[in-house]
């Protein structure tokens, strides 16, 4: 995880900006690479920011489309601007807790859990894994309703109008999810909380109102470090990530009976 997921993603990635593209085109790389044979798509739209209009592209992975269940495994992949020290103009936001460890772990999880996963998707099992990997979770300046949250936000949209399974009138794909589970802010040593989400953010109102459980995985307090440069790799607790992937593993693997 932490070279080969990890490494490419530890760059500045503002949406829009050429290491978003890059950490994009990581992200396909690696689950082409599986056996599963995931459907991975670009969900990509332009919203109006406090800095003008500005292209998202979330990255959406499913490992069965027809299966009519799902378990939605979430994390932002953007990175906040932060602007660089005059001192060091080198030195660059690259968000490792936030989020780039979770967006390595989710690659983990499914490169580990590969072999059982293509079983799983044979069997046609009515429960099937989701990837979602947000653009623009962070706010461009002061975090609002509307300057934050714009990938989730669309994707809520979206989700609420397709028909799922196709050809239904009944139900749609946000109808579809069994739990959506946010990774997010990970890899401080302090204590992990999971806890069911409050904000009143509009995707997880959606969410809520459509009888989905939202778990949300994050640290607390937050560190010190959050939205400064210093959110680096060697601020890493190594341990926490490990054991907290450990823990994930054996979830996926029960929850969907692998």
């Amino acid at each position: 995880m932490w070279y080969s997921h990890l490494r490419p993603i530890l760059t500045a990635r503002q949406p829009g900006s050429r290491g978003s593209r890059a950490v994009r085109k990581h992200i396909f790389s690696k689950l082409d690479s599986l056996s599963a044979s995931w459907s991975v798509e670009v969900d990509s739209f332009i919203s109006e920011t406090p800095r003008g209009p500005v292209s998202f592209s979330n990255i959406l992975a499913v490992l069965d489309p027809m299966a009519p269940r799902r378990l939605l495994l979430a994390c932002h992949y953007d990175s906040k601007f932060i602007p660089s020290d005059p001192s060091d103009p080198q030195k660059v936001f690259v968000g490792a807790s936030d989020s780039a460890v979770p967006c390595a772990m989710m690659l983990e999880l499914v490169t580990a859990l590969d072999l059982h996963l293509k079983k799983h998707k044979q069997l046609m099992s009515r429960v099937t894994l989701q990837l979602v990997f947000f653009d623009g979770g962070e706010a461009f300046e002061q975090w609002s309703q509307t300057d934050s949250l714009y990938g989730s936000r669309h994707l809520a949209d979206s989700m609420s109008r397709i028909p799922h399974p196709p050809g239904s009138e009944q139900t749609t794909q946000l109808n579809a999810v069994d739990l959506l589970v946010l990774l997010d802010l990970i890899g401080a040593p302090d204590p992990m909380f999971v806890n069911h989400f409050e904000n009143t953010a509009r995707w997880f109102d959606r969410l809520i109102a459509a009888g989905v459980p939202v778990l949300h995985i994050i640290a607390t307090p937050f560190p010190s470090f959050l939205h400064t440069l210093e959110d680096t790799a060697d601020k890493i607790h190594s341990h926490t990530v490990e054991n907290l992937t450990k823990v994930l593993v054996v979830f996926l693997a029960e929850y969907l009976r692998l």
